[in-house]
């Protein structure tokens, strides 16, 4: 099978006195030059058909916004020191909520009512921690998915093939070409409304595999404060909830 990257370099880029490591690529699969920002620096995927000095002219443009993204990934949180009873509360669904520990011969996470109950050994190891609580995420992200999903499969030429839930270092979700949906698992962390603006967006490239205006129109009809939800993202508090993820999962 061929390759579909191939690494061209890696560089660092010097604008506003910040260096931002560069990862330039080229990508068989992509159809315009793409550009994204993560905490190990940032990347250029370019079109074979795309010449070196296009990509290097798009990428100076964007510096600013190169050094922006950059910035807002070096606000990081001190890793949690997991043991039992570590913490007293939890984020999910923007808020947070209180936890109660519970002596327990395996390591597991329930909500209730009143909050969350963390079960487990008095000695547990961070690991299975981290493990339990990670499973318990993933298990409201595929919760809160389901719940949403039904009103908006009825006029998308395919449902989706599947669901990713996993942390994504830069973006908040995406669409494979067979239809399978990728989703950041730090979105659980959050308000829901950013969490199902996100889910809608990639639903929408089942309709549009761009970001054409027709794809944007397709996001207004289905979702029309999908301008607030993106904000909110790009925004600090968004980019918080991902230093909020490797913090407590790291």
């Amino acid at each position: 099978m061929p390759r579909m990257e191939t690494a061209l370099d890696r560089s660092t880029l010097c604008v506003a006195g910040q260096d931002v490591p560069m990862a330039w690529v080229r990508d068989r699969r992509s159809r315009r030059l793409r550009l994204t920002v993560s905490e190990r620096g940032a990347r250029v995927s370019i079109p074979w058909r795309i010449s070196d000095a296009v990509a290097n002219a798009f990428v100076a443009d964007h510096a600013a916004w190169i050094a922006a993204q950059w910035q807002r990934f070096r606000v990081t949180q001190a890793p949690v020191q997991w043991a039992f009873g570590a913490l007293s509360t939890l984020p999910l669904a923007g808020e947070n909520l209180a936890v109660e520990w519970v002596l327990a011969r395996s390591a597991r996470v329930e909500r209730d009512e009143e909050g969350l109950r963390f079960h487990a050994p008095e000695r547990a190891s961070a690991a299975s921690l981290r493990r339990a609580l990670t499973e318990f995420y993933a298990a409201e992200a595929r919760t809160a998915v389901a719940r949403w999903l039904p009103r908006y499969l009825d006029d998308l030429p395919r449902p989706p093939a599947a669901f990713r839930f996993r942390a994504l270092s830069s973006l908040w979700g995406s669409l494979s070409p067979d239809a399978r949906v990728s989703l950041d698992l730090s979105l659980v962390l959050g308000p829901p409304h950013a969490f199902e603006y996100v889910l809608v967006h990639e639903l929408c490239h089942l309709v549009h595999a761009n970001h054409s205006p027709a794809f944007w129109a397709e996001v207004e009809r289905r979702w029309p404060s999908w301008r607030e939800a993106r904000r909110f993202l790009r925004g600090s508090e968004g980019l918080g909830l991902k230093a909020q993820w490797r913090a407590l999962l790291g």
